[in-house]
Order: C-alpha cells, then structure tokens, then sequence
C-alpha cells in the first residue's frame, strides 16, 4: 500500500538523494546542490512515497517565495528563472510519478528535466535545448569537428581565430585569481540581467567554483592579449563530461567567444571526453556551431494567473546572463 510522507530535515534527504539518485552527470551530484542551500535559504521538502517500507518515489522541491510556487531544490531562482539542468524525479513506474505530481502542496514549476526523468504526464512540456557535441562522433579529432562547416565558414573562422593569436593571445589555466576577472565582465555585459547580480546566487556559485577545486573537478581558462584578459570560461570535468558553466568576455576583443569555444572543443577531443555540455540557451551561436540541442522539459502548475505573473518577471529581466 502506498504511503506519502514529507522529509525537510536536510540531512535525511541528503541520504535519501545519494541512495536514489545516479550521478550520471554534474547536477545529478548532492554536493553540488548543496552549495545553493545556504544562501538561498529556501524551504525544502522532499516527497517521498513508500510501498511496504521501500521508496517508490522521490520528489524533491524548493519554496520560491518570491515567485509563490515550488520547484525543483535548491531552489535557486533568479527573477522566476532556475539555473541547474538535468533536474530528475525519482520514480520507479509511472503510477509513482504521478502521485508525486499530483501530491505537490501548492502552484509549481519545475524546469530543466531530463529524458531520463520522464513518465507519461500531459503536464510535460518542452521547455528550452541543452547543446552539446559528442567529440566520438568526429573521431575525437578537432579538425573533424571542423568539417561540419562549409568550406568558405571553416576558412573564415579560421582567419579570425588566428588574428587573435597574431595579436600575442595566449591561454592559461587554473588560476584562481580570474574567476573576479569573470564576474566582472558577465556583470558588465549582462548587469541587471546576470545571475551573480544577487548575492544568493553569487555566493552559492563560489561556494560551488570552491568544491569543485576541492574535489579537482575545476577548470579555469583564460584568455591574454597584450596583458590584458580577454576572455574566462569556467568548466569542470566530471568522469568523461566537460561541462562549461560559465563564462565572460572583454568587450575591447569582439569575436574572442569563438577562440575560448574552439579551444574547450580541441581539448575535449585531445582528452577523449564522451560529451562537452555548453547548458541552455542558444545565445546566437550554438546552432550555428552545430552543437547538438536535446529537448529538456517543464513541468507547470501555476494557474493562468500565476502563470502570467512568471512569464512577466522573465520579459520584465529579458535575457539571462552567466
């Protein structure tokens, strides 16, 4: 006989999380999450339904009080707008998953969910593209990723990469001191649009770069030009997953994305990662750099009016930026 009950107490669902959840990728990590807690102080709440004793199913949930609704934990919004990817609910059929959905005590909307998370649910709808490259499909050589563009693109980009070498650009690693550098620039292009605006937000993603390094999962790459920095991206890699977090660019060198981006590509192939993971959010260039977009879905329960009022806070805040 199934039975519901409601766990808040954090370290009961950091045990429940670890049993239940593979780690099949970096957000699938109970650490990870962690690093948001503090900071965004939301009121937590993992569902949990039981069979005989066992766990059929786990749903687990952050209050968003400022949007009135729940979503997935941690909870880590930013004008209605989650930022972790690859969000799961754990249920063993699809009769769990259902009772999970319709046992959420309140409006929700839930974002970002993976393939592997879903059941058959007509409240599942599309929500954004992951993009991704699978650098085994061009034999984990840079220059057959490189054929996917016509002769006359590959020529052309290759021509404005190297006017950026020409001009003295050198790459560098791992120095902690840049990550201020990329704040700074991300707040400069983005302002009132950047996640690292709020201090929730900012402080949890230090406290996220700090384990990371912790645990030898951090990359920093950064971009020189005569002295100055051009450009830092932020990637972690987690088994055989490169995954780019974030980044930012110096608005003096226009075109140095395409530098930063070519050079996590060449060196996922050097290293034979199964999957380089660019997140959400297309951002004028992914497509156009045939990156491989997967749909990631949504769960919403917010009433016409709630709805609206979401939908306003994202048009109100336009384009997100990290």
């Amino acid at each position: 006989m199934y039975k519901l009950k409601v766990v808040d107490d954090v370290e009961e669902c950091a045990c429940i999380w670890k049993k239940h959840w593979d780690a099949t990728s970096l957000f699938d990590l109970w650490d990870v999450r962690n690093c948001f807690v503090d900071s965004f102080k939301r009121n937590n709440i993992f569902i949990v339904l039981e069979n005989g004793g066992d766990i059929q199913g786990v749903l687990p949930l952050s209050w968003i009080g400022e949007s009135n609704f729940y979503s997935f934990f941690p909870g880590e919004s930013w004008h209605g707008k989650t930022w972790l990817e690859q969000n799961k609910v754990f249920a063993a059929d699809n009769n769990a998953f259902q009772i999970l959905i319709n046992n959420i005590p309140g409006p929700a909307h839930m974002r970002y969910m993976s393939a592997n998370s879903l059941y058959f649910n007509d409240s599942l709808t599309f929500d954004e593209s992951n993009y991704h490259l699978y650098p085994g499909e061009f034999d984990y050589t840079f220059d057959g990723y490189m054929q996917k563009f016509s002769s006359k693109s590959r020529k052309n980009l290759s021509k404005e990469v190297s006017r950026f070498y020409e001009m003295g650009a050198k790459l560098r690693y791992n120095k902690l001191e840049d990550i201020e550098a990329l704040f700074e620039m991300n707040l400069a292009a983005y302002e009132e649009d950047s996640y690292f605006k709020d201090p929730r937000f900012y402080n949890s993603f230090q406290s996220l770069l700090k384990w990371l390094y912790d645990n030898k999962l951090l990359r920093i790459v950064t971009v020189e030009i005569g002295g100055k920095i051009a450009a830092v991206d932020i990637a972690s890699q987690y088994g055989s997953e490169y995954v780019v977090l974030c980044g930012g660019t110096n608005p003096e060198f226009p075109g140095i994305a395409k530098l930063i981006n070519f050079h996590h590509i060449e060196w996922s192939c050097w290293n034979r990662m199964r999957k380089i993971d660019f997140l959400c959010g297309d951002f004028g260039w992914k497509e156009r750099f045939h990156l491989t977009s997967k749909p990631l879905y949504e769960i919403n329960l917010l009433t016409a009016q709630e709805a609206k009022l979401s939908e306003g806070q994202r048009e109100d805040t336009g384009t997100y930026g990290i």
